[in-house]
């Protein structure tokens, strides 16, 4: 595969965030043929979402994503929130994960937490095996439970999510187990109080930084 090709990983995680203009002109115009190296069905599944992706306007898009990701708890993009919710297991995570961004050399800023997926696939796509790889299967049965609820009502989105499970195992029993445990009860309801739902260390530092809410991809 030529050095300019885009990895897969990378392109979801482009189409995974929030659809700008300026992103949404660079996908229209990217030829598949550029992107790689595919797995399994991947370039089937990416052509599928591209034959939608590119039939409709941008604000059409930005309508799609919008209700898609950002008022649907069990499609927030923020992986921590389906295995820990509001815990301070969740706090515990997102340190786990910024530590491993910075362990590779990726510093994701603080406009979003690390447990954003589009992160999480960036850092995967550059992440030296098999680093990018394990992060993903740590927070599986959260990919599963988002994919499984677009599923549901037939998103196109969920195509993006097959192209992920292409990079990934089967399921594990054990994490099976967690999924259905997870989709019947949702996540852990401990309340953190008045206590920031996420350490100092993963919170904005910067004056008039802002963290993201649970729900959702963007402020």
């Amino acid at each position: 595969m030529a050095p300019e090709s885009v990895h897969t990983l990378k392109l979801v995680s482009l189409l995974l965030q929030y659809p700008e203009p300026d992103t949404v002109a660079v996908i229209q115009d990217l030829d598949l043929e550029e992107v790689g190296p595919y797995r399994g069905s991947q370039r089937k599944y990416l052509e599928e979402f591209f034959t939608w992706y590119r039939e409709r306007a941008p604000e059409e898009l930005s309508r799609a994503y919008v209700d898609s990701f950002d008022f649907v708890r069990q499609r927030s993009l923020h992986l921590t929130y389906h295995l820990h919710g509001d815990s301070r297991q969740r706090g515990l995570g997102l340190l786990q994960i910024k530590s491993a961004y910075r362990e590779a050399g990726l510093e994701p800023g603080n406009r979003e937490l690390p447990d954003f997926l589009p992160f999480m696939l960036e850092f995967s796509a550059m992440a030296p095996e098999p680093k990018g790889r394990e992060l993903l299967e740590r927070h599986r049965p959260a990919i599963e439970l988002i994919r499984d609820s677009l599923a549901s009502e037939e998103s196109p989105w969920v195509l993006l999510f097959d192209v992920i499970r292409e990079e990934l195992p089967g399921l594990s029993k054990r994490q099976i187990s967690r999924i259905r445990r997870l989709a019947a009860n949702g996540p852990p309801t401990e309340e953190v109080g008045l206590e920031p739902f996420a350490p100092p260390e993963v919170m904005p530092t910067s004056p008039g930084d802002v963290p993201l809410p649970l729900v959702g991809g963007r402020p």
